[in-house]
């Protein structure tokens, strides 16, 4: 398996479910694929009593989103997929604001009363790691934190008082969260948490998130990072007011959806087909092959987690595919072609997590000029080789040279005798 950081192909473009086409098509290049990936990160959250059975788990739908790129690159065009929530997220935190004092008015004729916790769709990064633990406590359909500048969440997760990192790990599978604390008389219990992220920022921002490697919380991430830079746009253009208009009108959409998913009498179970299980087995397993041959035996973890994003990507197509009668039965299968877009996408973003693991893993990030000649060689490759790559991108046979001993030194690759080597 190549690492490279490819766009996503754009016959997937086509094929999308109408929803995301309609918030795709005024995009373009990176922008394009940071609108689709964010747009299913945060729909992710706005899908209540959706659920399928995965290695014998009830899982949702929620994802996680990392966008790793440079200042100025086009990636604050995530920022547009909150408008798909807003609607959401203001009825919650309303009602339940409302609900609150109105309980807050009553305590003072009983004060023995509990007031009911005010709820949110959207938290801030910039939280403790107990205000993490209510919120999540009072929600019942799960919540999304979507954070532009990620040195925001990177910060948090340095400090004692809020590093909730367990939280996020243990979230991403819905695994049981308990906290207690005795000054104040607390202990919370929740069951099932449900938690979204979608944020991006600059390598330096992201680095504290992408040394998680360690505790498995970068495993858990869809990673889509590039280094190209967008060059200056036309700020006066009228197509920027009419994207917002387009996300706000399939927001109005999602709301629709999400109060008729809440309202409904019994969950409603996601499923492959048969001969789908079978070509997500045949798929998998000799990617896992490919990687204890010629990766870092430490991936695995990554892969393993991604087949359970295919998932859930797969999920979420599926429901926006299916939007209109969603009342029809208890059962919904995954159409083939859905399949085919939720296996194409996390190759995709294999390779992109790939890249960054080995970046993070070597102790820096690879020029652009070098990714490309690596990708064109093959596993097993001599200097020859190497060295005719290189002349097709203008490279010299020294700088070749060069290179091949600064990749030994950053072990991405390994001199298995005079003039031949091998990928790591």
């Amino acid at each position: 398996m190549v690492m490279r950081r490819e766009q996503i192909e754009e016959k997937i473009y086509r094929n999308l479910p109408e929803t995301l086409q309609k918030l795709t098509e005024p995009f373009e290049n990176r922008e394009k694929d940071i609108v689709l990936l964010s747009s299913l990160g945060v729909l992710s959250n706005c899908l209540p009593n959706i659920y399928g059975l995965y290695d014998g788990d009830t899982i949702y739908p929620h994802l996680y989103l990392m966008v790793i790129a440079p200042a100025a690159s086009g990636k604050g065009v995530m920022n547009y997929s909150r408008l798909l929530i807003d609607q959401i997220h203001d009825k919650v935190f309303n009602e339940s604001k409302i609900e609150y004092l109105v309980c807050e008015e009553a305590k003072k004729k009983n004060d023995t009363e509990k007031c009911p916790d005010i709820k949110a769709k959207i938290l801030p990064a910039n939280i403790s790691s107990a205000e993490m633990h209510s919120f999540l406590e009072s929600s019942e359909y799960g919540m999304l934190i979507m954070e532009s500048e990620a040195d925001t969440l990177s910060n948090m997760l340095k400090n004692d008082w809020s590093n909730y990192s367990d939280v996020l790990r243990k979230a991403f599978h819905h695994e049981p969260i308990s906290i207690s604390r005795k000054s104040e008389k607390v202990f919370v219990d929740i069951k099932e948490p449900k938690l979204a992220m979608v944020i991006s920022g600059t390598p330096d921002q992201l680095m504290p998130l992408m040394k998680s490697r360690e505790n498995g919380l970068f495993s858990r991430f869809m990673i889509y990072s590039f280094d190209e830079i967008t060059s200056f746009k036309d700020v006066f253009a009228t197509k920027n007011n009419n994207t917002k208009v387009v996300f706000k009108k399939i927001g109005d959409e999602i709301f629709k959806l999400y109060g008729e998913l809440v309202d409904l009498k019994k969950q409603i179970e996601f499923c492959f087909t048969d001969s789908q299980k079978k070509s997500f087995l045949d798929m998998i397993r000799p990617i896992r092959d490919d990687i204890i041959d010629n990766h870092s035996q430490s991936f695995i973890s990554n892969l393993h987690r991604h087949g359970l994003i295919l998932f859930r990507i797969a999920m979420i197509l599926t429901v926006l595919r299916n939007k209109s009668d969603m009342n029809k039965g208890e059962k919904l299968y995954c159409s083939n072609l859905d399949f085919i877009i939720a296996t194409r996408l996390m190759k995709n973003l294999l390779r992109h997590c790939q890249f960054i693991f080995n970046s993070v893993e070597s102790g820096g990030g690879l020029s652009i000029q070098d990714e490309t000649i690596l990708d064109d060689l093959t596993t097993i490759f001599t200097r020859q080789r190497a060295v005719e790559i290189g002349a097709k991108h203008g490279v010299p046979k020294r700088t070749i040279d060069d290179k091949l001993v600064q990749w030994q030194k950053r072990r991405l690759i390994f001199k298995q005798s005079v003039g031949k080597y091998k990928k790591l």
